[in-house]
């Protein structure tokens, strides 16, 4: 063996040329194709052991960020790959018998480095535990350590820490390490530490971050985004930890990892609305390719794979390697080394000469193999070849990055691609790229079959299409098989007396009582168990965070403290808004709860859904509705989703059980749960129907006085006109006035007015008297349960909400926030009453639809919610024709939400024009394609464009953006927002569309004057007008009604009309004429 080892040292030597840092890689020297496998090994073994555990500290573990003596930095994440490599070496020593040690070796150093790294974060874990209350980038775990001692080497404020994805590949890398037969965690202090970070990760769908490279936004000013690549990451370190166990096969009950199913699901939910868009300023970025495949494989769907790797591929790929993002300045000859952030419009010296990085070529090479495309391997293979070296030692270098020289980027920028480009230094006085180098290691490994994928996968994160109903774990989401899943329900009476009334009709139900031993929980009792997950004083950390248990949760069956617990769904819990006192509402929350779970639940066994019937579900009206749908649940099908009917002690056999047995380490400390119990009523009761009560005519909700006359009445006429009279619409009003004068401790009929408020608020609701309860929802400032969430649903999906009154100033909210926050952003912009509360509704049905149907937003950036509240006044006032319209307020919550379903999906197609536009322009819908045209016009429009005051400038916006960025339609919109009425608004958007068109028929014009978009449209009125009165004799208009009613493509449509405006401006300026063009003169 020494022989052979000396010859090929002896070969390489000959190749070496004076001068020249690299040499052009020979793999023919470097193995013979009859070389044995205790050869090829040891072959790897030695490029191991110079490339990469020779630059391992021997105090921590970490490998650093260069290997030159005097960087004393090291980096989680290519640490993380380094160990990785050294990791699947071992699993290839493996395969032999006489390893001569050299599997312990590598295997221990592996571990050291991953214990380094649990090291350096167990340090701060004040970090962590302020990170689960406020995840932001000054309370984030650290991303640098120092390499010797695993110190803090840069505070949060000097350096952008916060790297979901860096966290969530620790984990993922522990689990896979830990399952290959790895001992990484010894303590419980170590498994409550890791768990902690489980919480931090499970928000991360919703924390904006610096993402892989450390520079958030494109732009690279401080900001941070939501990234695909770290909510991917995420969501595959959820998977994969889930239910795995921390001392391997040597371990018990707790040292299990515990994960929220629904905080999963929302992350996979995200991941899979954000793609193939890494973010908003990022169309595309190459650090995708770690996330869609090795090691996170955390995209379930194909064709979304497919779309994704396709456009990271078409838009990054060089002949060097692969840009990391499109403008992307690292590195290049026109970046100032001297600042940390950019300067406005600076991105656009860097188009064209972005870096590329041969590093993905080796991701692209290890996601062939484990897909079986071997012409994939093959190449980039062949690619990778031609930009790797050897060095003076042998070994193959993998250059960090290919740059164009200072002297070659203006020729580069006119012609891309032109120009040569050079590596960058690695290799060069012995330093190297050890993320590439370890890449490569395990790209070789797996291209020469000395390990196979299942050996650097052993939790078979990548299943193949067709094996994926034979995955066989304890959790596992792969895949998107279609679900049939028949959902198990069990019907509970509240009462014995409603189990009695309610068998009177056939439906078979179940007391509290009736169950036992099996307790019945509200989710809240459930959160309050979670918090002793994972507590340990000596770390700092206090557990779960009060988080609520979403719908998956409380479908499985728990089995805490000996006792067998069932929790039925925050549907069912009682709450202080008046959204709750909708049965029909209730009805279709239910329906919309069990489609969710049919699509969503990946386990093995059945979900578990229970029905809580209350007596006061079925008083009045509120009857035959609740018992059409308990019939539909006896008959099987409910909505479309199958369910299975039976006695809770039957349906336990078939479900999840998620043993709670972290409660057994804390006995002591724990406080006592409450179940839920049934109503203690006499025996021989009977429930009493109360007569139907129909919604509340149009007048009972009107208040018999005129508050315009009690606005200047003394407090004490006021006062006493509220204790004399019996109108609960008027006691609304004249409240609202003396909370205006007096404060809401003013005291009325012996009580403060708040509690008098309180009472007209449950009167008012028990009798639909939706208008009295929404004025005095929004006087006792109610705030909804699950805001926060619904927000969070509507930005996830690539859209912004703003809140506020239509025709006011608007808070624009593009990032998660607090209930608390969102509540004073409601009521500050909403100062009409009832207003705040009609705006919550919306918000919470919303974030349902988008969830559920996120087609019904298309072309909505921007969910303006005091907008769509103005599309459904017009869509009541189009209905209502010639008779009195129907006021918003006056609707039921259920009324309200199906009113916004209409309005979202209708077509108006047999709708006059007006109408149309004025519903699609309070939508702020926009056509197919909008931005990009608007960007195109851009293009060709020097002094940039103008509309009701707000300007949008040609520089610095073409610049600082790309064509296809989500950022710039964000710009657009934002142009648009001074806009008062929606129908003009259409009109805009409609004139936009036309200037496009005609720049695209007549290349050769351009504007030369700044295009005033309310001008435009002033001439086109002005010259429909001329020809209106021509052909009708009708006498000029001030109003614009009959063109905002005008078809946009007819005979004289409005299209017509803002064309000819457009050309004559267009005409005014100079016309761009190409020498061979005819009506040139020479």
């Amino acid at each position: 063996m020494a022989n052979s080892a000396n010859e090929i040292s002896t070969s390489l030597r000959k190749l070496r040329r004076h001068g020249s840092i690299y040499e052009p890689l020979k793999l023919s020297v470097l193995h013979r194709e009859d070389e044995p496998l205790w050869e090829k090994l040891d072959r790897f073994y030695n490029s191991v052991k110079l490339t990469i555990l020779n630059y391992q500290s021997p105090t921590t573990g970490l490998f650093p960020v260069k290997t030159c003596a005097t960087c004393k930095e090291a980096k989680v994440r290519d640490s993380l790959y380094c160990a990785a490599s050294v990791w699947a070496l071992a699993m290839a020593y493996r395969r032999i018998d006489d390893d001569m040690g050299r599997t312990h070796e590598l295997e221990h150093s592996a571990i050291k480095c991953m214990r380094g790294i649990l090291y350096c974060y167990m340090r701060q874990s004040d970090k962590v535990e302020q990170f689960k209350q406020d995840p932001s980038p000054s309370t984030c775990l650290h991303s640098v350590f120092n390499l010797q001692t695993g110190d803090e080497v840069h505070s949060n404020k000097d350096y952008n820490h916060l790297q979901i994805d860096a966290v969530c590949l620790f984990l993922l890398y522990l689990v896979e390490m830990i399952c290959s037969g790895l001992q990484i965690i010894y303590n419980t202090d170590e498994v409550a530490f890791i768990q902690n970070l489980v919480f931090c990760v499970e928000r991360a769908y919703r924390v904006p971050d610096f993402g892989m490279w450390e520079r958030g936004s494109k732009y690279n000013n401080g900001s941070t985004e939501l990234h695909s690549s770290s909510v991917g990451m995420a969501k595959a370190a959820l998977e994969a930890i889930n239910g795995f166990n921390l001392f391997g096969n040597q371990g018990c009950s707790w040292s299990v990892i515990f994960v929220d199913l629904d905080a999963h699901n929302r992350n996979r939910q995200t991941l899979c609305s954000l793609l193939p868009r890494e973010s908003r300023s990022h169309n595309t970025d190459a650090d995708l390719l770690p996330c869609i495949s090795y090691p996170a494989f955390a995209v379930d769907d194909d064709a979304l794979y497919s779309q994704t790797l396709d456009k990271v591929v078409r838009k990054l790929k060089g002949k060097y390697g692969f840009k990391r993002f499109l403008r992307d300045g690292y590195r290049t000859a026109n970046e100032d080394k001297n600042r940390r952030y950019y300067k406005p419009a600076e991105i656009k010296d860097f188009d064209g000469i972005e870096c590329e990085f041969p590093i993905f070529f080796i991701y692209m090479m290890i996601d062939g193999v484990f897909r079986g495309n071997s012409a994939q391997v093959k190449e980039y293979q062949q690619l990778l070849e031609g930009v790797m070296f050897q060095a003076f030692d042998g070994n193959v270098v993998i250059p960090k990055y290919y740059h164009v020289p200072a002297d070659f980027v203006e020729a580069e920028q006119k012609n891309h691609g032109s120009q040569k480009r050079f590596p960058s230094n690695t290799g060069r006085d012995g330093m190297l790229f050890l993320w590439g180098q370890a890449m490569y290691i395990i790209a070789k490994l797996l291209v020469d079959g000395l390990i196979s994928p299942k050996d650097i996968d052993p939790i078979h994160r990548y299943v193949p299409g067709q094996d994926q109903r034979n995955v066989s774990m304890r959790y596992s989401n792969q895949g998107p098989i279609e679900n049939d899943v028949v959902i198990h329900v069990s019907l509970i009476a509240e009462s014995q007396r409603l189990q009695v009334f309610l068998n009177t009709y056939g439906i078979q139900t179940q007391t509290p009582q009736q169950v036992e031993p099996i307790q019945i929980w509200p989710q809240q009792e459930l959160v309050k168990a979670y918090r002793f997950l994972a507590v340990n004083s000596k770390l700092g950390l206090t557990g779960r965070p009060d988080r609520p248990v979403g719908c998956l949760g409380t479908c499985k069956t728990y089995r805490i403290l000996g006792k067998t617990v069932v929790c039925y769904p925050i549907v069912f819990d009682l709450s202080d808004f008046y959204l709750s006192q909708d049965v029909m509402l209730l009805i279709d929350d239910i329906k919309n709860t069990l489609q969710f779970t049919k699509q969503c639940w990946k386990m093995q066994g059945r979900p578990l859904f229970l029905v809580l019937i209350r007596e006061d579900n079925i008083k009045g009206s509120r009857f035959n509705p609740v018992l059409d749908m308990l019939a539909s649940f006896k008959k099987g099908n409910i909505g479309g989703v199958k369910v299975h009917v039976d006695r809770l002690q039957t349906l336990i056999s078939g479900a999840v059980v998620e043993q709670l047995d972290f409660l057994r380490v804390n006995e002591a400390e724990i406080p006592e749960f409450r179940s839920f119990e049934e109503l203690e009523l006499p025996k021989h009761s009977k429930v009493k129907r109360q007569s139907s009560t129909p919604n509340a005519s149009d007048l009972e909700q009107q208040p018999e006085i005129n508050v315009d006359e009690w606005l200047h009445k003394s407090t004490q006429e006021i006062r006493q006109k509220f204790n004399d009279c019996d109108c609960l619409a008027s006691q609304a009003q004249l409240a609202s006035v003396l909370i205006k004068k007096e404060g809401p401790q003013c005291l009325v009929k012996d009580e403060n007015l708040r509690d008098e408020l309180e009472r007209i608020y449950r009167r008012a609701g028990s009798r639909k008297l939706w208008s009295v309860v929404r004025l005095a929802a929004s006087l006792l400032s109610k705030l909804v349960d699950s805001l926060a969430p619904s927000i969070t649903s509507v930005l996830v999906h690539g859209k912004q909400v703003t809140l506020g009154l239509f025709g006011h100033e608007e808070e624009v909210i593009s990032n998660p926030l607090s209930p608390g926050v969102i509540k004073g952003i409601i009521y500050s912009k909403c100062c009409q009453e009832r207003e705040a509360v009609l705006q919550q509704e919306l918000v919470i049905h919303i974030g349902w639809i988008i969830s559920n149907s996120p087609e019904l937003f298309s072309g909505m950036l921007k969910i303006r919610v005091g907008w769509i509240v103005q599309a459904m006044k017009h869509e009541l006032k189009i209905r209502a024709g010639d008779m009195p319209v129907q006021d918003i307020y006056q609707l039921s919550p259920s009324d309200v939400k199906q009113l916004l379903l209409d309005v979202l999906q209708s077509q108006h197609t047999s709708r006059s024009w007006l109408h149309r536009r004025q519903i699609d322009g309070s939508l702020n819908r926009t056509p197919l394609g909008f931005y990009d045209r608007v960007w195109q016009i851009l293009e060709r429009t020097r002094n940039g464009i103008m509309v009701a005051g707000v300007h949008l400038p040609q520089q610095p916006t073409l610049s600082d953006m790309t064509m296809y960025e989500m950022n710039f339609s964000l710009l657009v919109e934002d142009m648009l927002k001074n806009i008062v009425l929606p129908e003009y608004r259409q009109i805009i958007v409609e004139l936009l569309m036309v200037v496009s068109i005609v720049l695209e028929r007549n290349p050769e014009l351009e504007f030369q004057e700044t295009v005033d978009l309310d001008c435009l449209v002033k001439e086109a009125f002005n010259d429909f007008q001329r020809d209106h009165s021509k052909n009708e004799g009708a006498e000029k208009q001030v109003n614009m009604e009959a063109f905002y009613n005008t078809p946009a493509l007819a005979k004289r449509g409005t299209s017509s009309y803002l064309t000819k405006a457009v050309m004559i401006q267009l005409l005014q300026g100079e016309v761009k004429l190409s020498k061979d063009d005819p009506c040139s003169v020479s």
